[in-house]
């Protein structure tokens, strides 16, 4: 097994504890609202509690059925995030885990940037590419800007 980490930033004009609250404390509400084209449903279990599960069910007609995260961690206080994906999706028989720590921070203009580092945990000697990856980060940020779309179109949700 290799292990392939990887740095990237998304910035967003919703503050910090607001876009955390969306991601992270409500998503299971959020998320199917934020991208019905996209998300059906958001099952979590245990409340989210470290070592819960979270399943992320996409509609009919998309590359993927669900995928599964693990929260590996999250502080509220301080806006961070920690979780692994562990089932569906992308991951297939060449990648074991993808895993994410993620922190929201104040942007000078009263927005946020979401700091995260993603660890590829490959099976074998299979060695990911530059362009797998940046497919990765690309689904990522589309789940992060759809996100910040609906809450800059209802701006009393997560408040």
């Amino acid at each position: 097994m290799g292990v392939i980490t990887y740095d990237f930033e998304v910035t967003s004009p919703i503050s910090p504890a607001r876009l955390f609250k969306a991601l992270v404390l409500e998503g299971d509400k959020v998320y199917p609202k934020a991208a019905p084209h996209a998300i059906k449903s958001v099952e979590l279990q245990e409340d989210g509690k470290l070592g819960s599960i979270v399943k992320i069910n996409f509609v009919e007609g998309l590359p993927f059925q669900y995928v599964k995260h693990k929260i590996e961690g999250h502080d509220k206080d301080n806006f961070s995030y920690n979780y692994s994906l562990i089932e569906g999706g992308p991951l297939g028989d060449k990648i074991e885990k993808i895993s994410y720590e993620n922190k929201f921070v104040a942007a000078a203009d009263g927005g946020s940037v979401c700091k995260s580092l993603m660890k590829f945990y490959t099976v074998g000697d299979y060695v990911i590419t530059e362009d797998e990856i940046k497919s990765h980060i690309g689904r990522t940020e589309g789940v992060y800007k759809a996100i910040e779309t609906y809450l800059l179109a209802n701006p009393h949700v997560c408040n």
